[in-house]
Parts: structure tokens; C-alpha cells; sequence
């Protein structure tokens, strides 16, 4: 049995937002792509509390949570890494997400006076639903304060 239903109209949503984070930028850059294990909040682990995530900082490298059952997720793909300064992350969103969608996610850091801005860009297009893009800002919002800034600057 086959049913059709309605798609949302296509569309494009961008947001970006900065945390300042009290640490040198090398000390971040190392968290962000070393440590991730560390500082994922245990709300985002999609597979299962005791999956474990891993980003590989190369173009091709996948940022992966999986577990040793073989239950697994991949949150984006690399398409650029700047050592040590920015990530051009792509990744998709399936319609239980809020999709159908792509989403291209930038993460940059940056030196000022007192440790590191920490700047997340996202480009959303798709079939998008406000309301997920809306949630997913607020995910990145709190995963990147709760997360990333609290562990490295403890």
C-alpha cells in the first residue's frame, strides 16, 4: 500500500552564533576534534547512552557515534578541514529530523583578548520545517556552552 502526502516547500534557513569560550584557541581546537567523547552531552547520543563519538578532522572524515553492537550514526561528513581554525561539516536531516534537508555546518575559531571565539554558521535547505531549524540551533547553542565550552574551560 503506497500513500502520498503533501511535502513542505522547499526552503533555505541560515543562522549563526558565537560563545566565547576562556581558553587558547590550540586548547579548543584540541576538545573540539580530540576529546569529543569528553564534552557530547549525553542528550545527543542518538544510538544509545553508551555510544561513542569520534571526529576525524580530515576532508572525508565522518563525525560517528556508534556502539559495539553495531548500532551506529553519522552526524556529518568533512568537506574542508582548517587545522587548528575551521570545519566545513555536511550532513543530512530525514524527515523524522525535520527534513527532508541537508545541513552544512561551519565551526570556527578564532583568537581575541581572553581565549577563543568560537563561531557556528548553519545553512539549512530542504524541505525544512521551521520549528526544526529553530530546535536545532538551540541543540548547537547548548551542546557547544554545556558541552564544549564547560569541559574546556574547567
Amino acid at each position: 500500500m503506497s500513500h502520498a502526502s503533501q511535502s513542505p516547500a522547499l526552503t533555505s534557513i541560515q543562522y549563526e552564533f558565537e560563545i566565547h569560550i576562556e581558553a587558547p584557541k590550540k586548547k579548543v581546537w584540541q576538545a573540539l576534534t580530540e576529546d569529543i567523547q569528553a564534552w557530547w552531552l549525553a542528550d545527543f547520543h542518538m544510538v544509545g547512552a553508551d555510544s561513542k563519538l569520534q571526529l576525524d578532522p580530515v576532508a572525508g572524515g565522518q563525525l560517528l557515534e556508534s556502539k559495539d553492537d553495531g548500532s551506529s550514526l553519522l552526524w556529518f561528513t568533512v568537506q574542508m578541514c582548517d587545522t587548528g581554525n575551521s570545519l566545513h561539516l555536511a550532513g543530512f536531516i530525514f524527515p523524522q529530523w525535520g527534513g527532508p534537508g541537508t545541513t552544512l555546518l561551519h565551526l570556527s575559531l578564532e583568537s581575541v583578548d581572553g581565549g577563543t571565539r568560537f563561531k557556528v554558521q548553519d545553512s539549512q535547505f530542504g524541505a525544512i520545517q521551521s520549528s526544526a531549524a529553530k530546535s536545532m540551533q538551540e541543540g548547537w547553542t547548548w551542546l557547544f556552552t554545556a558541552g564544549l565550552k564547560k569541559f574546556v574551560e574547567a
